[in-house]
């Protein structure tokens, strides 16, 4: 039977949605039947947007700026009448340092982008939600949060808050039929990560050694699981933080 359907008259928006993951994930949701609001800072959201449809909207969102994440949720609801989705997908790297080498001020923009802006979505979406009745809130975390890696303390410490904000918000608002859940990907074939796979062969090579299923994962596989987290078929599944690695946390 077919799949196709799954997210009909839902409202979601996705942060980060211009390409990568995120791209990936708001082409499923409105191939699904949803109403999409494509968020992002690069400009890349009025592309995604259009080609999607007249379901789609496109919204510039800084998600560090509490007034962008206010202004992003109430085009939503202007345009859609409500929100029943949340992606938190919008992230970065970061600078890949030991911890005594990392500098202050790059630390703060990587807690703002990838921890902060995570809390403001779910601040700001959890009213909107109550309102509706419910809702699905997906956070996209990293195997980083899971396992440490020289250099990846920062980053993996914002994953690691994420995962913890998510449980946290899934007891906190499980009585009012909101479920938080976050999904853990490890190494995912993104143009960001195939360049820097290409540039550093041996970084590639380590990576694939560590993983059991021997390959990197598609955006397209990280949707997958985004989809049946915004989906009435994960209507019992709160609180989880959901690796998508090929097992490579499991070794």
């Amino acid at each position: 039977m077919s799949a196709a359907g799954r997210l009909k008259d839902k409202i979601a928006v996705v942060t980060g949605a211009g390409s990568g993951i995120g791209r990936a994930i708001v082409e499923r949701y409105y191939a699904e039947g949803a109403k999409v609001v494509v968020a992002d800072i690069s400009g890349k959201q009025d592309e995604v947007a259009r080609a999607l449809g007249d379901r789609a909207l496109a919204v510039r969102a800084d998600v560090t700026s509490s007034a962008d994440i206010r202004a992003m949720f109430k085009a939503t609801v202007d345009r859609f009448g409500g929100i029943d989705i949340l992606c938190n997908n919008a992230g970065i790297d970061g600078e890949m340092h030991l911890i005594a080498d990392f500098d202050e001020d790059a630390y703060d923009r990587v807690m703002a982008i990838n921890l902060r802006g995570v809390f403001l979505g779910i601040k700001y979406a959890i009213p909107l939600m109550k309102q509706r009745g419910g809702g699905s809130i997906i956070n996209i975390a990293s195997t980083a949060g899971i396992t440490a890696t020289p250099g990846l303390g920062v980053y993996g410490a914002t994953k690691a808050g994420v995962m913890q904000l998510s449980r946290s918000a899934a007891v906190e608002y499980a009585a009012d039929k909101i479920r938080v859940n976050a999904i853990c990907p490890a190494m995912i074939e993104t143009p960001l990560v195939s360049n820097l796979l290409k540039s550093n062969p041996d970084d590639a090579a380590r990576v694939l050694s560590m993983t059991p299923m021997g390959r990197v994962g598609q955006p397209s596989e990280v949707a997958n699981v985004a989809l049946f987290l915004a989906s009435a078929d994960s209507s019992y599944v709160t609180g989880v933080s959901l690796p998508v690695d090929g097992a490579y946390t499991v070794i």
